[in-house]
């Protein structure tokens, strides 16, 4: 066979299985009863694939496939481990005890199995961060670099939390299932967090060549709508769907012809998709009404003004700056602080954003975050400040994971450089 065909077949391999990733991992939790075990198989059956579709070519469901063959492993790896298949007995017998999973729907409705595996990693028995962090890395398929970015920590720290939180599922027994309906409202915070998560890593990629993940955007849509159907009274599960279609009817005006950078302030707004804007306005006000408003709801309402404003100018900057006050208050953060310094710069000005952001400098989760420094430079910009400024990009250039943000502060830089010459 050709280099040319041995490459084509590798690429093939790794699109089928970054798009068949969670269903393999799930399917398989769900029938071994345990995260470590599937990922070691589901990684055997890939390396299955790279030696016997070159020859045999690509089979017609490659998902099946990998799923067999990995099954296959596992079952040869039970029956040479007679403790490990002792322990995996007792854990399909506290799950039979538990009662079976509800069947999935035939529409594509809920629950399929990557949506168990979803409340398995967002289990209340597992701390708060792990929770987003596992589903991450094993719904998601995102690497542990990639997590740790997300969650702003260094990758040698999430690859621990990664590895404690899968010892705590299998010490705590953790059942994969989805949990009874008395159960979903006090297990949903971790879910959403976990799947805005996802969303968040496809909106502004982590690192790469590309601004954008389009396919990450989209796989958390998709679960949001699962989650949905599942909890139509649920308004934060609303705040969180509207919210990401606000956002992602955006997706087609981030981007310039050459996949570089727009602002917000420059964006074609006649691209942005209207028909995913009218479904998020609806559901801001499904999430704003019937009681206080939840973290979610507060940020769609923050995005559908920006979406309506016909331009920079025009946005109703003290109403934005006033639902920062109220996400101040529900779900305080520095992060949440350095949107709301933008935004009360948009208001009352430049120097009055800057002195919100100096406040902010010691923050911890501020290190190593690259909107920090970036939006400082701005300001010091608009202010006149070129040599500050100019500081300021090199830091934020230093930080920045992907290639269309770094030259967008590279281009930046360069203004500010020339204008201090």
């Amino acid at each position: 066979m050709t280099d040319e065909r041995a490459a084509g077949t590798h690429g093939s391999v790794e699109a089928v299985f970054r798009e068949e990733r969670g269903r393999l991992l799930a399917a398989l939790v769900h029938r071994f009863g345990d995260l470590d075990l599937a990922e070691d198989v589901a990684s055997e059956a890939i390396e299955a694939a790279l030696r016997h579709w070159p020859a045999d070519g690509v089979p017609a469901r490659p998902g099946a496939w990998l799923l067999t063959t990995a099954r296959r492993r596992a079952v040869d790896r039970l029956r040479r481990d007679q403790a490990y298949a002792a322990r995996l007995a007792l854990l399909a017998a506290e799950a039979e005890r538990a009662g079976p999973a509800a069947p999935a729907d035939t529409d594509g409705g809920l629950p399929d199995e990557r949506l168990r595996l979803f409340f398995t990693c967002a289990h209340p028995a597992l701390p708060a961060a792990d929770r987003g962090a596992l589903t991450l890395r094993y719904l998601a398929g995102l690497t542990t670099p990639e997590v740790a970015r997300a969650y702003l920590v260094p990758t040698a720290t999430m690859a621990q939390r990664l590895v404690r939180a899968k010892k705590k599922i299998r010490e705590a027994r953790i059942p994969f299932r989805v949990p009874d309906p008395h159960e979903l409202p006090g297990r949903l915070p971790g879910v959403l967090q976990a799947v805005y998560s996802i969303f968040t890593e496809g909106y502004a990629a982590s690192s790469g060549p590309h601004l954008q993940r389009l396919d990450l955007a989209e796989e958390a849509i998709r679960l949001a709508r699962i989650l949905r159907r599942l909890l139509p009274a649920e308004r934060e599960v609303a705040g969180l769907l509207g919210l990401m279609l606000l956002v992602h009817a955006r997706r087609d005006a981030r981007t310039g012809p050459g996949g570089e950078l727009v602002l917000l302030d420059a964006q074609d707004r006649t691209r942005w998709d209207r028909d995913m804007i009218a479904e998020g306005q609806a559901l801001v006000l499904t999430a704003l009404t019937g009681g206080p408003p939840g973290p979610y709801g507060v940020q769609a309402a923050i995005a559908a003004l920006h979406d309506e404003a016909a331009d920079e100018a025009s946005t109703d900057w003290p109403q934005v700056v006033a639902l920062y006050d109220v996400l101040l208050v529900l779900s305080p953060s520095p992060v949440v602080a350095l949107n709301r310094a933008a935004a009360v710069a948009m208001r009352d000005g430049p120097e009055a954003g800057l002195a919100l952001l100096d406040d902010l400098a010691g923050e911890p989760q501020l290190r190593g975050h690259h909107p920090y420094p970036a939006a400082r430079a701005d300001l010091l910009r608009r202010l006149g400040r070129r040599a500050e400024a100019a500081v300021a990009y090199r830091e934020a250039l230093d930080l920045a994971g992907t290639e269309p943000e770094r030259e967008h502060l590279r281009r930046r830089l360069a203004a500010v450089e020339a204008d201090t010459a």
